[in-house]
């Protein structure tokens, strides 16, 4: 049996369960098993099925016994920001609330009554988003105060479902920076924005870091899936993975899927007043570094649009159908917060533009180039913004994920920003994920090994 690390892999919109080893001096991923992933309406809200989720990783281990794995390990890495409550009992007494959910419209600004919003950048050095989680903490505080009362614990989405693996409690480091409650400095949980906020403090575990077992698999899961493993945390917050897996170690990355994660690595926050105005984050790196970078729409709205058109075309169709309208120019600002979660992507494009004085997108080919000249605009901006907040000039981007392989952005982004753009790996989440499993196991003495594995491992391209 072919000994090897699970990685699993879970998006916005679907989830994989990948295994990866070494063979050749080469890293080897085989997908073992792959699942749709939706937000579906409950209790009023949207929410992601978490019983669903937690089968399909069960399924996965079968999987992966029936393919003659012998799998050391596993690990899981989700988005950000959503998480669910326990009580004392350890029963789950929440619904995995979605982002995407508009339970924190006006949140926000209500939180910024009670607190500065300076303030709340200047300890947690976290971008503002309506939908971290401490809004929505607030929003759950609000609406539902006697659950807040009941909760003993807190854990993020893949931090529950490792609880249902091993029935172990944790908050893993990554994703903990992105709920905006965490102190930037020492890495402890914001006392007194709890305090103002009304949330118990008492629910929030102290960070765990990536790259350590956090025990076995629970003894009836053993029994029923046949199999025992260990559960290593890798950065759980999917960028952390992702950005684990960029080949080079001074350069500009775009963590490029359903939002565009576009940064640099650091040594220390950047939180000054400038960093402030860009709203830019410092969110924890899997090696312990920040992850000094800006959330950026990303292909969240061609996935939209592309669904609004019945997936008349694939993704690849429709790189190729926005070189053929060249002529067409019009933009939008792609982190205008009406693409967050329209009822049509379609119309809240055409609006900008009418609203702006712009050719309106008719065709797939206008709208696709809209949304792919728009985002390479916004990554040439902040580009620049990373530059001067950093007081360093960067000679590469590298794309890392799915969006790796729009051609047609990767050449236009070359073009404007005079930057050498390297694209891959596309698997990068799985990729990193797998990386921080291998050196807790041994497998790898330090990030600087594995990145030189990655490059060996991987085609690599680049526009100039």
């Amino acid at each position: 049996m072919q000994k090897c690390y699970l990685a699993v892999d879970i998006g916005a919109s679907s989830g994989r369960v990948i295994a990866g080893y070494l063979q050749h001096n080469k890293l080897v991923l085989d997908e073992i098993h792959r699942f749709e992933n939706e937000m579906e309406e409950k209790n009023g809200h949207l929410c992601w099925d978490m019983d669903g989720l937690f089968q399909e990783i069960k399924i996965g281990l079968k999987k992966s016994v029936e393919k003659h794995y012998h799998p050391l390990t596993i690990g899981i890495d989700t988005w950000a920001v959503d998480f669910v409550l326990l009580d004392q009992d350890k029963n789950r007494i929440t619904d995995a609330v979605a982002y995407r959910d508009h339970r924190t419209d006006g949140i926000m600004e209500e939180v910024f009554q009670l607190i500065d919003q300076k303030d709340i950048y200047q300890e947690t050095g976290i971008q503002f988003q309506p939908f971290n989680t401490i809004y929505q903490l607030f929003a759950l505080q609000k609406e539902k105060p006697d659950i807040l009362e009941k909760a003993q614990y807190f854990l993020m989405i893949p931090d529950y479902l490792h609880f249902l693996l091993t029935g172990k409690i944790t908050n893993e480091y990554t994703n903990a920076t992105t709920t905006q409650l965490l102190k930037a400095t020492n890495q402890k949980w914001h006392q007194d924005f709890l305090k103002k906020l009304n949330i118990p403090a008492h629910i929030f575990s102290e960070p765990s870091h990536p790259m350590q077992s956090i025990g076995s698999l629970r003894k009836d899961l053993q029994e029923e899936l046949g199999i025992n493993l260990e559960v290593v945390l890798p950065g759980t917050h999917d960028t952390a993975s992702a950005v684990m897996a960029v080949p080079a170690q001074d350069t500009i990355y775009i963590s490029s899927g359903t939002w565009s994660l576009m940064g640099v690595e650091h040594h220390e926050p950047i939180s000054t007043p400038q960093a402030y105005d860009y709203n830019f984050t410092n969110e924890g790196g899997a090696n312990g570094n920040i992850r000094f970078l800006k959330n950026i729409m990303g292909l969240w709205m061609i996935q939209e649009v592309k669904r609004e058109w019945n997936d008349q075309y694939s993704f690849a169709e429709f790189v190729e159908l926005a070189y053929q309208v060249s002529s067409f120019t019009a933009k939008v600002d792609v982190n205008d917060q009406r693409f967050l979660s329209p009822p049509s992507m379609k119309k809240a494009i055409q609006n900008y533009c009418q609203k702006t004085n712009q050719q309106v997108p008719e065709t797939a080919g206008e709208f696709a180039k809209c949304i792919y000249d728009s985002l390479v605009e916004s990554y040439h901006q902040t580009a620049k913004e990373i530059e001067e907040l950093t007081g360093k000039t960067y000679n590469s981007i590298h794309i890392i994920g799915g969006g790796s392989k729009n051609h047609y952005m990767n050449e236009k982004l070359a073009a404007v920003s005079k930057k050498t753009i390297y694209t891959g790996p596309g698997e990068a989440t799985a990729i990193g994920n797998l990386i921080a499993q291998m050196i807790a196991t041994g497998q790898f003495d330090s990030i600087e090994q594995s990145k030189q594995m990655i490059s060996q491992s991987f085609n690599i391209k680049n526009f100039n």
